[in-house]
């Protein structure tokens, strides 16, 4: 084999391995973030909305995971999972762009708000750390998301519940 063959080879080898090597390291600088998937995650509703989510939400970059039907914004600022059954609840409960969304009241989360699609099935949690990313942003831009998923019920007010002496036998 000539030596100038043998020596463009090597250049060539050499270019490749510095590709990947310059791949793995910005990879490396990536954080991938992993956690549990919801327990209906695999419902194909849960995997078609997930494609859908954005890029940027609440002003803040997607990052990677390889949570199933999950997705993740500002380092883990802002964390989204499709898939719990939904569940009745007296949390507090509000339309944002015609999805009802409840958000638990306690915060013993690590700083972060829990957010949830109510009525929907499946049904989307959304947990938002407190002080990194406005949760009315969050459900004004997963809102237009998450309402192809199926509804059942709805969020009532107080006004739609009749007072014990209102009810008629």
């Amino acid at each position: 084999m000539p030596r100038s063959t043998q020596i463009t080879g090597l250049a060539i080898g050499a270019v490749a391995l510095t590709a990947v090597i310059a791949v793995a390291v910005r990879m490396l600088d990536e954080p991938t973030f992993t956690f549990a998937s919801a327990p209906l995650a695999d419902d194909p509703a849960c995997v078609r909305i997930s494609e859908h989510f954005p890029a940027r939400l609440a002003g803040l970059d997607r990052s990677e995971t390889s949570t199933k039907s999950a997705a993740v914004w500002g380092d883990g600022a802002v964390v989204a999972r499709c898939g719990f059954a939904h569940e009745a609840t007296d949390d507090a409960c509000a339309q944002v762009k015609g999805v009802d969304w409840a958000w638990r009241t306690n915060r013993d989360n690590n700083g972060q708000e829990v957010l949830f699609t109510y009525g929907r099935e499946p049904s989307v949690e959304v947990q938002v750390t407190v002080g990194k990313a406005a949760p009315d942003s969050v459900l004004v831009g997963l809102s237009s998301v998450v309402k192809p998923l199926k509804q059942n019920t709805r969020c009532l007010a107080g006004s739609d519940v009749p007072a014990p002496n209102d009810r008629t036998p």
